[in-house]
């Protein structure tokens, strides 16, 4: 159920709407000039740090708006007492335009349950080509953990015949070849960009990553 409330519109406002916030976290945060992105990261660093815990269970019970928001703050203040219900969310995929950012989140973690996590729904929506969901997203952070883990969680679904080529070669939607690699450098820098608001102090500059990519 999304709530559609004065209590949830009051967080959209404080968190998500701010230099439309919602609409950068993923993508459009890596390919920001310096000039952008010093701010807007910084701003979101601090309200990472302000939010509450009651504040973001409400936030993950709006719309993809507040959902992906929350995933974001809830990773770069290292709430993972959230993992379950982010698990929970990117498994239902009830809303458009979060799973993404739910993954990112489960990435920074960086656990073996986090993997589990991701693991289950590539599980489930590997055999769904007809569906454009976020298997590609899951499908680099599980690997990304696997970087940080020294796993081969990932490896199950890529080996020959593995879920990930099936779906890949009868999902519509992807063309290309099979490759993870783009997948995996897009979370890689959506987690360089967590790590870096978690761990400078707010009176530090931000520096811009390096490198862009077209994570969602």
């Amino acid at each position: 159920m999304i709530r559609y409330d004065p209590e949830i519109q009051a967080l959209y406002r404080r968190y998500c709407l701010p230099a439309r916030r919602y609409l950068k976290l993923g993508g459009p945060v890596l390919r920001m000039s310096r000039e952008k992105y010093e701010p807007f990261v910084h701003a979101l660093a601090r309200d990472a740090r302000a939010v509450t815990d009651a504040e973001l269970t409400i936030l993950f019970e709006g719309s993809w708006r507040e959902r992906r928001t929350a995933a974001w703050l809830a990773a770069i203040s290292r709430r993972d007492q959230f993992r379950g219900r982010l698990g929970a969310l990117l498994l239902e995929s009830e809303v458009c335009c979060a799973g993404a950012a739910y993954c990112v989140a489960l990435a920074s973690f960086g656990t073996a349950r986090d993997a589990d996590l991701l693991a289950a729904y590539l599980d489930r929506y590997l055999h769904r080509p007809d569906l454009a969901y976020d298997q590609p997203t899951a499908m680099g952070a599980l690997a990304y953990t696997d970087s940080v883990l020294h796993s081969d969680r990932a490896g199950h679904f890529l080996q020959e015949g593995g879920l990930w080529r099936q779906w890949f070669q009868e999902a519509p939607h992807m063309h290309g070849d099979h490759g993870i690699s783009t997948y995996l450098g897009g979370i890689r820098l959506a987690c360089a960009v967590i790590d870096e608001c978690a761990d400078t102090p707010l009176t530090a500059s931000l520096s811009t990553p390096a490198t862009t990519c077209a994570a969602n």
